[in-house]
């Protein structure tokens, strides 16, 4: 992860800071242009180890919101979400949420992706490769403890 600030660094991101071993970082960055610069970053990724990981970027702003909502109410032990590259289309949103995969739940939020697995990540119907599929857009799943964790990172950031 050491490699990983250091190239975000290098880029122009100021008060970098990354959380475990999973690419999970917070960064400030002067952008606005946000497709812009996850492409700049995952073309810095690609040519610094030689690895293609697709980035999402979020605001400290819309990360605390998430880490700020309960959509399956208290139980976050069993919360995920997906931060999806890109708003999927309404027709996509309306065929997911008609899938039968109970006792499962889940709730499309603009280009995020509130998922609530009872019975566990490793025994779900909805995977991460089958949202995407479903969606037609990339995304990376995080666990609601990563998700409160990189919220309390951008508030100390």
């Amino acid at each position: 992860m050491a490699g990983l600030r250091g190239v975000l660094e290098e880029a122009g991101c100021s008060s970098v800071a990354t959380y475990i071993q999973s690419g999970n970082v917070v960064f400030r960055h002067t952008r606005k242009d946000r497709g812009a610069l996850a492409a700049e970053l995952e073309a810095l990724i690609q040519k610094t180890f030689g690895v293609q990981a697709a980035v999402v970027l979020r605001t400290f702003a819309e990360i605390r919101k998430l880490a700020a909502a309960e959509p399956f109410g208290g139980d976050t032990e069993h919360t995920y979400v997906a931060f999806l590259a890109a708003k999927p289309e309404r027709k996509a949103v309306t065929a997911l949420e008609s899938l039968d995969i109970a006792p499962e739940g889940v709730e499309v939020v603009g280009s995020d992706v509130f998922l609530h697995y009872p019975n566990g990540l490793g025994r779900a119907k909805l995977t991460g490769a089958l949202l995407e599929r479903r969606l037609g857009v990339h995304g990376t799943v995080r666990n609601w403890r990563t998700v409160t964790r990189l919220a309390e990172m951008a508030e100390s950031a």
